[in-house]
Parts: C-alpha cells; sequence; structure tokens
C-alpha cells in the first residue's frame, strides 16, 4: 500500500489505518516524536526530551536537546507526533519541524473533551486541540479547564477503546499540515458538579411542566 504526493492535505484517518500503511511499507524510514514509553511499532528512530535508549536498546533512540530535531530535510519518510502538539510552547516551530524532517505522517491528539476529563492534562497540556472538517486544518486553542478533571490517564485510556472518536483525533498529513492557531476562548469555566446541576434542573423543569 504505497501513498502518492500529488498535493497538500490534511485529514481525519485511524491509527489503525496508519499502521496498515506501515506495515505494508517496512523498509520505510519511520520517526516516532515526543512518545515516551510507548513507541509506535514501525518506528526506526524514536526521539524524546528523556533519554529512553535502554528501554529502546533495538531500535535507533535519539535524545531530543532543544526544540530543533536533530535530523535533516526530509530525512525520514513517514513521521509519528502522537500527544505532543499539545504539550509544546511553540507549535508553530513545532509543525514546522515535523514538515522539515518528512513530507507525510500521523498526528494523535485529545479532544477538548478528554483533555478537560484528565488530571494530569490539567497542568501538563498548554494546548487545546480540534479539527475543521470542512476547510481541512488543525485549530490550535490555548488550553481551557471548562469542568474539574474526574480521571487518570490510565482510566481514560481504557474509555477510549469504546469512545475513541470522542476523546481522540487522528490525522493523515501530506506535505504541509494546515493550522490555526486561536489566542482567546470565549468558553466560561464552571466546575463538573454545576454543570451536572445545570443539566438535571433543565431536566426536571421540563417534567414539572
Amino acid at each position: 500500500m504505497n501513498i502518492t504526493l500529488d498535493k497538500e492535505l490534511i485529514k481525519r484517518t485511524s491509527k489503525n489505518y496508519i499502521d496498515s500503511i506501515l506495515l505494508s511499507n517496512r523498509d520505510w524510514k519511520v520517526l516516532d516524536i515526543g512518545c515516551g514509553y510507548s513507541a509506535n511499532d514501525y518506528a526506526t528512530t524514536i526521539c524524546d526530551i528523556q533519554d529512553l535508549s535502554k528501554h529502546y536498546n533495538d531500535r535507533n533512540f535519539v535524545k531530543l536537546i532543544d526544540e530543533n530535531l536533530p535530523f535533516t530535510d526530509n530525512e525520514f519518510d513517514f513521521v509519528v507526533a502522537s500527544h505532543v502538539i499539545e504539550h509544546v510552547k511553540d507549535p508553530k516551530k513545532f509543525i514546522a519541524e515535523l514538515e522539515r524532517v518528512s513530507k507525510k505522517g500521523y498526528i494523535e491528539l485529545p479532544t477538548k473533551l478528554e483533555d478537560n476529563l484528565v488530571f494530569e492534562n490539567k497542568k501538563e497540556h498548554l494546548w487545546h486541540m480540534d479539527f475543521d472538517d470542512v476547510n481541512l486544518e488543525l485549530i490550535i486553542s490555548k488550553k481551557l479547564q471548562v469542568f474539574n478533571p474526574i480521571l487518570t490517564v490510565s482510566t481514560v485510556q481504557k474509555l477510549r477503546e469504546y469512545f475513541r472518536k470522542s476523546l481522540v483525533i487522528e490525522l493523515y498529513w501530506e506535505n504541509k499540515i494546515d493550522y490555526k492557531i486561536i489566542e482567546k476562548n470565549i468558553v466560561n469555566q464552571m466546575s463538573l458538579i454545576n454543570l451536572v446541576r445545570k443539566f438535571f434542573s433543565k431536566k426536571i423543569r421540563s417534567i414539572l411542566n
């Protein structure tokens, strides 16, 4: 299964489909950036800010020193960035680096819902993510905690098995990653308790009326 790069695009996909492409192209040089201990099975090179060389002693590991990826232009056939962009201080720079080291890749991101649900994300994530299916562009906005988190990372990972499309954004891109950064959020913060209270209050009023 080969991909012909004849246009610029970014679109929704699925990790299963991406893995099927990588399985069919085992000769590709595949970079997984910022993956921690859960690198893509088909990654030939792994890059992270942590020194994980012992964990990935069967593959090429490169430690990331600064915001510049330590690779040459178009060094890779494919690049995977799973749950990374929401962490970086400068998403413009990071996206430009992805485009520089490869001409196609896979991006996985938490939805705003998942981002708000998870305790660990409250401090670690800097950006919220969405995808515009009409204009085919990634929408990046400053993180806004709408309600108090109630789940751990391990719990939400289990929930992804059943509610993946509600919790994860999966994107495939070629040549260019179209995106927009929105500086201001207009949603007011609220606690989960108040959110639930308002929901049931409305339901009760509708029954009584």
